[in-house]
């Protein structure tokens, strides 16, 4: 059991991590040549140009002005500068909604934590229960500041009542103005904006097939009968994930081209080799430039195989499409209502922002989901009690002293003060940290095979997963297994009857763990964010290895967005344990307190100055934020419930009864109240924004729709030719005359810049007769791995198709 000495070990460890990881980062930020690492959103605004520019050789590593260095802590008051209208419009709703969360922490838990650590405090340390029982259990001086040191049937536990209904009433006062003005944000951030394809467009599933009808024809007869007033056009979804497992493999073979084009530029004396055997370990000795474009070559020629193959056969258009209308009010009555009188039939929901969209899992039909997401189902039940066995090994790291009355012979292992200090009062959150660190990665893959179609949503099922996995591993586990662990020897020595009676009193004790966990993760952990050594690191090796252009620079510094599935259930933690251990163990709170301050002033820095959302949901992950918090608050008075009951405290116990009963009516209440505006799209705002429209933005709807959901197949083709291809349903596009018919300008074409070039569009349902194509065609490639782009060509006699890898790139995650 940790001591009040353990905790301070910790805490001195942790502060001093945190400090060096700050006063690192202050000093980092400042030299010139991580100033990309450190402000990468405003190189891709464009509102940053690179200090590296000017001045002298030296200039362009290390900030030589000396005056910077003495101001290097000028980033926190910069992080406080920018309203929040200011972030909303800088990174978005999400962002904005995110770093609420934070101040909502600070709400609950900064008057909470000064009116308990008055009143409660005092009165455990007055109760003395664990003086006597010291002989039986193992306690700390923490735990005198528990409620576990009241004594049963004592009249003070009246006070621990009546600061669990006060506490409870005002989070729930606290989550009612955050959600009312969350919601609000979110309905005037939707008003704010301009057309955008997502307001006028639906996504719907589970196409029924119809017999001598192609599933667009099916698509468009339905809606034009359904929804003849507002149907504007639609797009088909193409099973194209064969085709993006080629290009990435294609993609991999051209790092390789690029890297020993590179490695011969800086020595053109000496050709790079390699061998064509396993992993370049054997076979033969082959010319890596001529090897790799060889096999380039022969992938573009599957890939373009593979294409024409997928606009050419009926069976690779899934039962799937995107649906435009011409109003936001149609698009809203389509997505909002049930279209079939077979409710599995005609699927339709809001279709996500482009962007958005997770392409491979459109494919997934409507049965094929359903036993998805029951296998996934039961992996995660099975995932969250496997990851029982190392928690309960962490556990027994945080309760050396009950291991000793277990097992003598490992005394002499921990006699030493500080040795025993750091096990008990550092170790065991670190190793609690790493085992989580893998986690997150295998819940998002388990969301993706469950066949999400948005990534918002992808992220939002992988961090309620991880959410299930921390309250029970992380916070049950630790209570059930650490209290069994730490009190084995009563357990073993006492009789039945006195069993409840200790595992009421133990569970408070855990408490010290949650401290040393907090600190690790909380304190140390968020200063390790803001100072972004693995993105360091790794920018710097692709700056130095593989950036050729200023592209690939931009590549390079990708920061990526705010990793969601694993911040919120974190945070989420945070709130768990300050709402349990509020009453129970408020000497707490200051520490949850210090985390969520310091963790709102990184993340205010790295929104403002790091991140680039990938998409914007218009904070729906609101909703999942306040169930979780009143989850927490039924699982404090639950425990409390059971706490009290083992205090043999009858006349104060029942008081408890009617406050869960309290919570769940105030959630039902928030939830009919404000989480419509989070699902729905109230009709009476679709026809106010479709009447401020401007008459010109109504007559460009269509080509704005035309291309917003084409399949990335399709992104790189010219736009005009692409209108013709989607929007035209009834035509059969036909090759333009400059790729058809050679003539100056085509031969112009064909010798000027490949970003120049354009195609004609490709044809859904009909195959371009070879035979009769003369004119010589370009293929180009555009792959695009992180922090690389990279350009090849080659001739022969088709028509000119231009592949953007980058498309698959972002909408396949690989």
């Amino acid at each position: 059991m940790a001591t009040l000495g353990d905790i301070g070990v910790s805490a001195l460890i942790n502060i001093l991590t945190a400090f060096a990881f700050l006063l690192a980062f202050a000093l980092l930020r400042i030299q010139p040549v991580n100033d990309r690492v450190y402000f990468p959103k405003w190189y891709i605004e464009g509102k940053r140009n690179s200090p590296r520019h000017r001045g002298n050789f030296v200039h362009k590593f290390v900030n030589l002005n000396f005056k910077t260095y003495l101001t290097f802590l000028s980033w926190m008051p910069q992080a406080m500068k920018m309203s929040e209208a200011e972030i909303i419009s800088h990174a978005g709703l999400d962002s904005a909604v995110f770093l609420r969360i934070y101040t909502l922490g600070l709400k609950i838990f900064g008057p909470t934590a000064i009116v308990v650590l008055l009143v409660l405090i005092p009165v455990n340390v007055s109760g003395g229960t664990l003086f006597f029982l010291s002989k039986d259990l193992v306690v700390s001086d923490v735990d005198k500041l528990s409620i576990s040191n009241i004594s049963p049937k004592s009249l003070k536990f009246f006070v621990h009542i009546g600061m669990e209904y006060l506490f409870t009433f005002w989070t729930c006062y606290i989550l009612y103005k955050e959600y009312g003005r969350v919601a609000s944000m979110r309905l005037k951030f939707l008003a704010s904006q301009g057309p955008k394809p997502e307001q006028f467009t639906v996504i719907v599933r589970n196409v029924p097939h119809q017999s001598g009808r192609s599933i667009s024809d099916s698509v468009e007869g339905f809606f034009k009968k359904n929804h003849p007033d507002h149907y504007l056009c639609h797009q088909a979804v193409y099973n194209a994930n064969k085709f993006a497992k080629l290009v990435r493999k294609r993609n991999r073979l051209q790092n390789w081209l690029d890297y020993n084009q590179l490695k011969l530029e800086r020595n053109p004396d000496k050709r790079p080799t390699s061998k064509t055997g396993f992993l370049g370990l054997w076979g033969k000795k082959v010319d890596s430039i001529e090897y790799y474009k060889h096999q380039i070559k022969e992938f573009d020629r599957m890939l373009t195989i593979e294409r024409e193959k997928i606009l050419k056969d009926p069976k690779c258009i899934i039962p799937a499409a995107f649906v435009s209308f011409n109003s936001r009010w149609g698009a809203a009555v389509c997505a909002q209502t049930e279209q079939s009188k077979n409710p599995t039939l005609w699927l339709t929901n809001w279709a996500p922002e482009p962007r958005d969209i997770f392409w491979k899992n459109l494919s997934i039909s409507f049965v094929s989901l359903s036993i998805r997401r029951l296998v996934i189902g039961v992996s995660v039940f099975a995932l969250v009690f496997f990851y029982m066995i190392p928690i309960a090994f962490v556990q027994s790291l945080a309760n050396l002293e009950g291991l000793e009355k277990v097992a003598p012979f490992l005394r002499p292992l921990i006699e030493w003060k500080f040795v025993k200090s750091f096990l008990q009062g550092f170790l065991p959150g670190l190793a609690l940290k790493i085992f989580l660190y893998v986690l997150p990665t295998i819940l998002m893959i388990m969301s993706k095979i469950e066949g999400h179609v948005a990534l918002s949503v992808l992220e939002r099922r992988s961090a309620a997963k991880y959410y299930y996995f921390m309250l029970v591993n992380v916070f049950l586990g630790s209570i059930i297994a650490g209290t069994a662990f730490e009190q084995l020897d009563a357990f073993v020595h006492q009789s039945a009857t006195q069993i409840p009676r200790n595992i009421g009193v133990s569970i408070p004790m855990k408490a010290t763990f949650f401290i040393t966990y907090i600190m690790v993760d909380g304190w140390a952990g968020i200063a390790g964010e803001i100072l972004r050594l693995k993105p360091l690191v790794i920018f710097h090796l692709k700056n130095m290895f593989l950036v050729k252009t200023e592209r690939d620079r931009e590549k390079a510094m990708d920061p990526g967005s705010v990793d969601f599935p694993e911040t919120l259930p974190t945070l989420q933690l945070y709130f768990l344990l300050g709402i349990v251990y509020a009453v129970v163990t408020p000497i707490l709170l200051p520490f949850i307190l210090v985390f969520f301050a310091l963790a709102y002033l990184v993340y205010r820095h790295q929104v403002i100055n790091v991140y680039n959302q990938r998409y914007e949901s218009a904070a729906a992950f609101w909703p999942h934020v306040h169930a979780r918090i009143i989850a927490s608050l039924l699982i404090s008075q639950l425990l409390l419930l059971g706490l009290l009951s083992t205090k043999k405290a009858a006349n104060s116990t029942p008081l408890l009864v009617v406050l869960p009963i309290l919570t769940l009516a105030f959630h039902k209440y928030c939830k009919n109240r404000f989480e419509p505006a989070f699902r729905r799209y109230p009709l009476e705002e679709a026809t106010d924004k479709d009447m401020q429209d401007h008459p010109e933005s109504n007559a460009n709807l269509k080509a704005l729709l035309a291309d917003a959901y084409l399949h990335p197949i399709f992104n790189s083709f010219e736009e005009v030719e692409l209108v013709e291809v989607k929007v035209d349903k009834n035509q059969s596009p036909s090759p333009s005359p400059a790729a058809s018919e050679p003539d100056d300008k085509n031969q112009s074409q064909a010798s000027s810049p490949l970003s120049e070039l354009s195609s004609p569009s490709p044809t859904h349902q009909h195959a371009h007769n070879h035979d009769d194509e003369q004119s010589q065609k370009v293929q180009h490639y555009e792959a695009g791995p992180p922090g690389d782009i990279f350009h090849y060509e080659y001739q022969q006699s088709e028509y000119m198709y231009h592949y953007d890898v980058e498309s698959y790139h972002h909408g396949y995650h690989y």
